[in-house]
């Protein structure tokens, strides 16, 4: 590059500061009494208390006795599930990380010094039902498998409320020592826009799956409730809007924790960087956001995570956004098929850090030849419903291939001298 370039480049790059009095017009806009849409996030907020009573109530409700208590009201027959779970970690019926990576290995494994600095973090999604979880550890336990570090669920939240499913489910994960994420009813498939159906509407979806008008409200208000009530801390975020509103609800002091939705359409680094940059804008003083999932569109390349980890580093999120990438997806209704990306995860996950490897589907040669292959549509089910279709073990047993693949990733990672992040609790 010649000197007159290079003189060109650096006044180019100039011209991108960013005068500070900008953010001093954003600040005015923000402290200003009248702004209606500041005005009415903090009326949302005043049903519940103050910003440091919520979060009192939400602690006591996410405590394991809190837990407890709402399922033996709910669904007592579930205590004697998370009894059983209990116990079995606490006789370590569990394969410990070094017995697994000697299973992978052999002795190699003891000589193999691990990338535990760029451990992967094994997600499985969507865990729809309680019964799953217990049957995934009879699974663990029987073929020395590993059980996830975090947990991703779409059912209706108020069908897990009413049958326990909801506090069982969190008493779980409470147990095994890893995270969930739930999904709120307030969310595009809910009828919010009424202009959309199905297939016939589908162009309609093109600009988001959205959260219309005063959805945006709504999903805040119902955030608050379940957080209050049953210490769900992360929720899933699906929409520019009630991206901002759990901004803005965190630097008001409400610990709200989210990852953004593959729905969301994040797809390259400037998208990334511009979902980033907001988490900047609107971080606590301590540096802390509540954006710690990022979930990418499918249609990401190694090269994107690489680019925009240089900006979650710059911004100083590196330790706190953990970037969700897909590596496989449900059979039907989503991509096309067959989608396995863990090959590419094996290249990237020795220099890109806090990943999350998700599994939303089995492997492809796996869940393909399912009589009933997994399907993204098959979330929006009622469970009344799947239970008198016949599709109640079939779902199942697609969520336990799921299962497989998450350990197949752990497996290939071992293979690489990688590491992975399972269940805390359960695998020392």
């Amino acid at each position: 590059m010649t000197g007159l370039e290079s003189e060109m480049t650096a006044d180019l790059r100039r011209r991108l500061a960013i005068p500070s009095e900008r953010l001093d017009d954003l600040n005015a806009f923000l402290l200003d009494p009248d702004s209606r849409v500041v005005n009415d996030v903090l009326a949302v907020i005043a049903r519940y208390g103050t910003p440091e009573e919520i979060n009192r109530k939400a602690w006591a409700a996410a405590e394991l006795p809190a837990l407890l208590d709402r399922v033996g009201a709910a669904h007592p027959k579930y205590l004697a599930d998370l009894d059983w779970l209990a116990g079995e970690r606490d006789r370590g019926a569990f394969v410990g990380v070094a017995d697994y990576r000697r299973g992978v290995l052999g002795p190699r494994a003891d000589t193999t010094a691990f990338r535990d600095d760029m451990a992967v973090t094994l997600e499985v999604s969507a865990l729809q039902y309680f019964p799953w979880v217990i049957a995934a550890a009879r699974k663990a336990i029987a073929e020395r498998s590993l059980m996830p570090a975090r947990w991703i669920q779409v059912r209706r939240m108020k069908e897990q409320e009413a049958d326990g499913d909801l506090p069982a489910i969190a008493a779980a994960m409470h147990i095994i020592g890893a995270s969930y994420v739930e999904t709120l009813d307030t969310k595009g498939t809910d009828g919010s826009n009424i202009h959309l159906g199905g297939p016939a509407t589908i162009t309609g979806y093109f600009g988001g799956i959205g959260e219309p008008n005063d959805h945006v409200l709504q999903w805040l208000d119902e955030f608050l409730h379940y957080y209050t009530e049953y210490g769900v801390r992360q929720v899933l975020n699906i929409n520019p809007g009630t991206v901002l509103a759990g901004y803005l609800l965190h630097r008001l002091g409400v610990d709200i924790e989210f990852k953004i939705s593959v729905f969301m359409g994040n797809d390259n680094p400037y998208a990334g960087m511009w979902t980033l940059i907001g988490a900047k804008l609107f971080a606590r003083d301590d540096g802390t956001t509540p954006l710690v999932g990022f979930n990418w569109g499918n249609s990401v390349n190694n090269e994107t995570l690489e680019i925009t980890a240089e900006i979650r580093r710059a911004l100083g999120f590196e330790d706190i956004v953990r970037f969700e990438h897909h590596i496989t997806e449900t059979w039907r209704s989503i991509v096309l098929q067959p989608y396995d990306r863990r090959e590419e995860l094996m290249a990237l996950a020795d220099h890109v850090p806090n990943i999350s490897a998700k599994h939303e589907g089995g492997d492809p040669a796996v869940d393909g030849a399912r009589p009933h292959p997994s399907d993204i549509l098959d979330y929006f089910r009622e469970k009344s419903e799947v239970i008198a279709s016949g599709d109640w073990e079939s779902l199942a047993l697609n969520f336990m291939d799921k299962l497989d693949a998450t350990n197949h990733t752990a497996r290939a990672l071992t293979e690489h001298g990688l590491s992975f992040v399972a269940a805390r609790n359960l695998h020392q």
